[in-house]
């Protein structure tokens, strides 16, 4: 009896423990979201003037993991290179886990949704991975986005995702990246599902993750 009283108990300070547990981290989560609403001095919705473009910036900067039953199984890298007018293909409230190799690793434009940032820090990531080292013609790319903020989130657990990181970590590799979903329509024009034929199309698609939320090396 006495013994079954001991294991009640301590089953009783492990329910405790994780119930306790858990609200930490949906707290710390919490105060995650909240201390990036504004980060460098830059908000959610960037500064540019159009309302559309705000929020393409707002979704360009969330700071939450889409949860599994959010992952879209039918995106893949070959789905989002298959041609045709893809603007409707995808939903931008998924997200998606994508593999692919790593053609190249650059610093991003400037841009409104981080406030016109110069220091590379301030700025996005961008990733561009292709079916085959062989198949990486500029209009068989699609292009994955590390964005500041995730940058600062890895950074707090030791991880290190800066442009030159990145590029030294998964340049010519195959990798699995995962992450939200985006339409960024202010590049329509310079892909080739979107643009068929144009000079100076230098994507598949204007479909992105961005905001990578995690990406990893893995065999082919």
């Amino acid at each position: 009896m006495r013994e079954r009283k001991r294991l009640v108990s301590a089953a009783s300070l492990l329910l405790v423990a994780w119930i306790l547990l858990a609200f930490a981290v949906r707290a710390r989560s919490q105060a995650t979201a909240q201390d990036l609403e504004t980060y460098n001095g830059c908000g959610m919705d960037g500064d540019a003037r159009s309302r559309a473009v705000r929020a393409l910036s707002r979704l360009k900067n969330r700071v939450t993991v889409p949860g599994p039953q959010e992952i879209n199984p039918s995106v893949t890298l070959a789905a989002m290179l298959a041609p045709g007018n893809d603007i409707g293909r995808w939903k931008v409230r998924y997200g998606a886990a994508i593999t692919g190799y790593v053609y190249d690793v650059k610093v991003g434009g400037i841009e409104t949704v981080n406030c016109g940032a110069r220091d590379p820090r301030d700025r996005d990531t961008h990733i561009e991975l292709v079916l085959a080292p062989m198949d990486s013609g500029a209009t068989r790319r699609v292009i994955v986005e590390v964005t500041p903020r995730w940058r600062a989130i890895v950074a707090a657990r030791g991880v290190d995702w800066s442009t030159r990181a990145l590029r030294d970590r998964f340049l010519g590799r195959w990798v699995k990246v995962t992450g939200w979903m985006l339409f960024d329509v202010e590049h329509k024009s310079e892909a080739e599902n979107t643009a068929p034929g144009r000079a100076r199309n230098w994507r598949a698609t204007a479909w992105e993750i961005h905001p990578v939320t995690g990406i990893e090396v893995v065999s082919r």
